[in-house]
């Protein structure tokens, strides 16, 4: 419920109730629990007493009642803090789907009326088929528990049943078969009883998962009959979980049918038992949608480079309006181009050029294949403006330092950019002066603490205390090594025949 003044909800504001539902002792089950571990005790009263605001065995609207009464029977004080309390309990049955609040305004009046619509409580199926709450459920009373809560609301098949394997054929009598309408014959005066006395609105559908809507048929239509995966495909059929997920994963990375069934053909989808890798088919599919973007985006590059080569009229006609630049937006002529033009001829073909010629003039000869790759994937795939392209070959390439011209670097600078919806040359202008700053200050706080900790361990090893070791020195004893550079000391010549007497020696002769 967002309230952004708590004058707004008081004590002394009208309400009224909604649903068309009658709780059942399954539901009762959900909320003591299900949901009453996930959103308190107090909050499942609060449902209780607007569910009971409305006559058990019927549906519809309740009376216009001041919101006292659900101070009074929640026994909560008609104050701040009581307002809050409450706000934050409707808050809670709102965020698992049990409740709708809405605020409606006369326009007679200044005085507002406010609408708790209640939802019913999600069937046991339903609920474990939601992983966000599934996943609430779980951190608030553990795994296990929600293991044994999932088992305790459902009754196994008999053993016998689980074990063989049957066919199954739908032998149900449909309407037409055994019932006749006189359809000659219209009540115009029942069928307008009947829109008179139904209720003027419907209920709140239900948030589920999205799907692809890929129904069974045409899975296993389309799968291969001789496949070690078909006969845990086939059961698909009766689990409506499993078709979900499955239809969940194909939405998620826009599969087709037959990419899917490729997929579930593949080894370690299905466990020995036949149950469904969810898992394992999201990483598979998540491999397969990377392929065919990679594939999509060299596919969309191929044809702007044969539309380029074939000089096609469109592409000619961009660039024939020319753009002046500002003396405030100008930037810097980088090193590689000092002599060849002044400030504001650069700024002009920056703003002005496309990024291929752009490109070039920063080399002396052809452009390095990776460079122009990388940068025809911004233009053609991420959609960037083409000054900003020339801006980020400025700050980048033009920058003159070899450690940031790589594909990493470019990526995400180009990313930076596209999530800082960057589209003009003055945006992207601004963007390299604070990226600039941002670096001056790094570098500055980088000499800052190297000369502290320099001047540190100077005055340490000055004193000669015992913190040497642990500041400025190290704490590896120093040994001495033989230093290539040392000149020896000359023989003398008894000393050399000396030597050559030694060897002979110990050479036998």
């Amino acid at each position: 419920m967002r309230i952004h003044n708590i004058l707004q909800y008081t004590e002394h504001h009208r309400y009224y109730i909604f649903r068309d539902f009658s709780l059942s002792s399954l539901d009762y089950k959900m909320l003591s629990l299900i949901y009453q571990p996930m959103i308190g005790a107090f909050a499942v009263a609060f449902y209780q007493q607007l569910y009971h605001g409305i006559a058990e065995g019927r549906s519809g609207y309740s009376s216009l009642e001041p919101q006292r009464r659900l101070f009074l029977g929640l026994g909560l004080e008609m104050n701040e803090r009581g307002r809050r309390h409450l706000i934050e309990q409707a808050s809670k049955l709102e965020a698992v789907g049990l409740l709708q609040t809405s605020r409606l305004g006369l326009s007679d009046q200044a005085d507002v009326i406010y609408e708790y619509e209640l939802a019913e409580p999600l069937s046991p199926a339903e609920f474990f088929r939601n992983m966000h709450l599934t996943m609430l459920l779980r951190d608030k009373i553990g795994k296990y528990a929600v293991i044994s809560l999932r088992e305790s609301f459902g009754a196994n098949e008999p053993d016998e049943l689980a074990d063989a394997e049957m066919t199954k054929e739908n032998i149900s009598v449909p309407f037409y078969e055994l019932f006749k309408l006189n359809m000659q014959s219209v009540d115009d005066e029942l069928e307008q009883a009947l829109t008179e006395v139904a209720p003027s609105r419907q209920s709140a559908e239900r948030q589920t998962l999205a799907t692809a809507a890929i129904p069974y048929g045409e899975i296993i239509l389309r799968f291969p009959r001789n496949s070690a995966n078909r006969r845990y495909v086939e059961r698909l059929r009766s689990d409506e979980e499993q078709m979900a997920q499955v239809n969940y994963v194909a939405y998620k990375y826009s599969l087709t049918v037959a990419d899917l069934c490729r997929l579930l053909d593949e080894d370690g989808i299905f466990s020995e038992g036949g149950g469904l890798n969810v898992d394992e088919l999201q990483l598979r599919a998540n491999q397969l949608y990377r392929q065919d973007k990679k594939r999509e985006g060299d596919r969309q590059r191929t044809l702007a480079r044969t539309q380029f080569t074939r000089g096609e009229p469109e592409e000619s006609d961009e660039m024939t309006e020319e753009y002046e630049v500002l003396e405030q937006d100008f930037l810097q002529v980088p090193n590689q181009l000092l002599g060849r033009c002044d400030i504001q001829q650069y700024n002009m073909l920056m703003r002005n050029e496309p990024h291929t010629r752009f490109l070039q003039r920063f080399f002396p000869g052809a452009v390095p294949d990776w460079i122009e790759r990388a940068f025809e994937r911004i233009d053609l795939n991420y959609k960037l403006a083409a000054p900003v392209i020339n801006v980020l070959i400025h700050y980048v390439i033009g920058a003159n330092e070899a450690q940031r011209v790589t594909k990493t670097f470019l990526d995400a600078v180009a990313s930076n950019m596209l999530v800082k919806q960057i589209d003009t040359f003055e945006k992207a202008v601004q963007y390299v002066r604070e990226q600039a700053q941002v670096e001056q200050e790094k570098e500055r706080r980088k000499d800052a603490a190297a000369s502290y900790g320099g001047a540190g361990g100077g005055a340490y090893a000055g004193k000669g205390g015992s913190r040497t070791g642990n500041r400025g020195a190290s704490r590896k004893p120093a040994i001495p090594i033989v230093q290539d550079g040392q000149a020896g000391s000359a023989v003398s010549a008894d000393e050399l025949e000396e030597l050559r007497k030694l060897a002979r020696k110990l050479d036998g002769k």
